[in-house]
């Protein structure tokens, strides 16, 4: 939830409001077409475009027509009309910028003047949050590994909260950049070790709804962020509000308890029996799984493993080429990929891009965040009824579907095109869900933490793409649509090609992975079975078994 937060506060913190050139001197009459008024404020209610102008006179007679990015002065300044024909002398926008603050009292954009040929400067603030997300994604997933998972979460939770709080009191904008680039740093790591965290504690049959839990506290969070953007109109204070909205999870992670599978992968067998007898006291199991059994279970596996192979110490390390060692795995290692830059770059293009879509803009991204929660139940259910290939295909090419049908709703028909936006964000919200678990079970033992970490290095380099992509609405209103919609297309076409998981056992080879595929071709060259990552497998299955024997 938290991540939540902290990813898409950007959209009401960065928001460019109307403005115009500042002037020079004290307003006595102001005209905008045939209205006139006193003061610039009464103007920007009827301010539509950006092309518009107004025409001002000062104290001192002078009158100035004010554009977005320049300024001129009227040479004859007799009558104060809207039309002029005569001579004007134009002049940059030296004295600053008035801005149209009826919505937003303060935003980061208003407070460092970040239009005109500073605006690029505005439009890098969420993609460098992105890339923040990108680079914590990789360092906390590996820090994670080495000193433990409640570790890492203990940093990250309070990360969160001392550098969202930073954020407010940044004094100009490249700090502001900065501390907000480490805070994407802190949440990425939070989000991916939670998500490990809940995995290696959730059991082999509640672990899809699990991790469907995960994704739908961050859709609570995105709908926070719309109520608090509602409340609090002033970037800062908005920024203090989302932060101290965090504070309950960072209070919370001191009391959780580290995995045991970290713990017996780093041989503390006394500390990961503690906590297995603190989950079989919550589980009500009289008899909970013994450290020594376990190990047994996991001896064993190493002693069959050995007997295949009489050297284990030259087993073959797997690096990214393992992933294309045949046609028919690099052919899935491309669709899967695919599917993750995908299943990113729609979400967050029909995420950030929901407070452009007319109306209330604070509603619009609350309810895009709200249809999340029903689209991760669908994909739990569609996962386990229909399969995870006949899930993703039917919701990838509706999302293309939805895509294009939102391109010929009129533009003034604003409800229909925040459902049609909704529907968008639902099916591409099914694909995003179950990818993580179709992933990991499409690639053996050897490479599959391999296969689901590039997944996630391609996911996060759509979320980093997806901000230049809704700034294209600029170029073309549907261009962002249009995008998605075609790389949706191509991703669901190609899952065609992907074999089904359901109910098949996890494969060990990458000769199993292929002959998965329904190819009798094999990776050159010999393959070992993962040792330690089957053995947790069977010390997982293990456990399974203790508790139902319990029950």
């Amino acid at each position: 939830m938290s991540c939540g937060i902290h990813y898409l506060a950007s959209v009401f913190m960065a928001v460019t409001p109307n403005f115009v050139c500042g002037i020079p001197g004290n307003v006595s009459s102001v005209l905008f077409y045939n209205s006139s008024e006193s003061s610039i404020e009464d103007i920007w209610t009827l301010w539509t475009s950006t092309e518009n102008y107004i025409v001002v006179r000062l104290e001192n007679g002078e009158i100035w027509e004010l554009n977005q990015c320049s300024r001129s002065k009227r040479e004859v300044s007799l009558d104060l009309a809207y039309e002029y024909k005569g001579n004007k002398s134009i002049f940059s926008c030296s004295d600053g910028f008035l801005y149209d603050d009826t919505k937003w009292k303060s935003t980061v954009v208003t407070q460092w003047d970040l239009v005109c040929d500073r605006e690029w400067l505005a439009k890098l603030i969420q993609p460098t949050f992105m890339l923040g997300v990108l680079i914590g994604a990789v360092i906390f997933g590996d820090i994670a590994d080495r000193l433990g998972r409640r570790r890492v979460i203990w940093f990250t939770s309070a990360g969160q909260f001392v550098f969202g709080i930073a954020v407010a009191f940044t004094f100009d904008y490249y700090s502001f950049v900065i501390v907000r680039f480490l805070l994407a740093m802190v949440s990425s790591g939070y989000l991916v070790v939670a998500f490990v965290y809940v995995t290696e504690f959730v059991g082999i049959k509640a672990r899809t709804w699990a991790s469907m839990h995960v994704h739908a506290f961050f859709a609570v969070g995105i709908m926070v962020v719309a109520l608090v953007g509602f409340l609090v109109r002033t970037w800062w204070v908005y920024q203090i509000f989302l932060s101290i909205a965090t504070l309950p999870f960072v209070l919370c992670c001191w009391m959780l308890p580290e995995t045991p599978f970290w713990l017996l992968s780093e041989e503390r067998y006394e500390d990961a029996q503690k906590v297995i007898n603190i989950m079989a006291k919550w589980n009500k199991v009289s008899t909970p799984c013994k450290v020594s059994e376990l190990c047994s279970v996991q001896q064993d596996d190493l002693v069959s493993g050995r007997t295949g192979d009489n050297d284990t110490s030259s087993a073959k390390k797997h690096n990214i080429l393992d992933l294309f060692c045949n046609w028919h795995i690099a052919r899935r290692t491309i669709t899967v990929w695919l599917i993750w830059f995908t299943g990113s770059l729609g979400y967050y293009v029909f995420s950030l891009s929901s407070v452009s879509l007319g109306g209330n803009e604070y509603l619009n991204l609350f309810l895009i965040g709200a249809v999340e929660l029903p689209c991760y139940v669908i994909a739990c259910i569609g996962m386990d009824k229909l399969g995870r290939r006949n899930t993703l295909i039917p919701f990838l090419i509706l999302s293309a579907l939805i895509c294009v049908l939102i391109m010929f709703i009129p533009q003034d028909f604003n409800i229909l095109i925040v459902l049609a936006n909704m529907a968008g964000k639902f099916s591409i919200g099914v694909a995003f869900g179950l990818i993580y678990l179709y992933t990991a079970e499409l690639y053996p033992t050897i490479v599959r933490s391999l296969a689901v970490g590039s997944g996630s290095m391609m996911c996060r380099a759509g979320s980093v793409v997806a901000p230049f992509c809704v700034y294209l609405r600029s170029v073309w209103i549907f261009m962002p649509l249009l995008l998605v919609g075609i790389m949706a297309l191509l991703s669901g076409i190609l899952t065609i090609m992907l074999p089904e998981t359901l109910g098949k056992p996890l494969t060990n080879t990458l000769a199993e992975a292929t002959e998965m595929g329904r190819s009798k071709k094999s990776c050159s060259g010999k393959t070992t079975p993962a040792h330690s990552g089957a053995a947790l497998e069977k010390i997982e299955m293990f456990c399974q078994e203790t508790v139902s024997t319990e029950k």
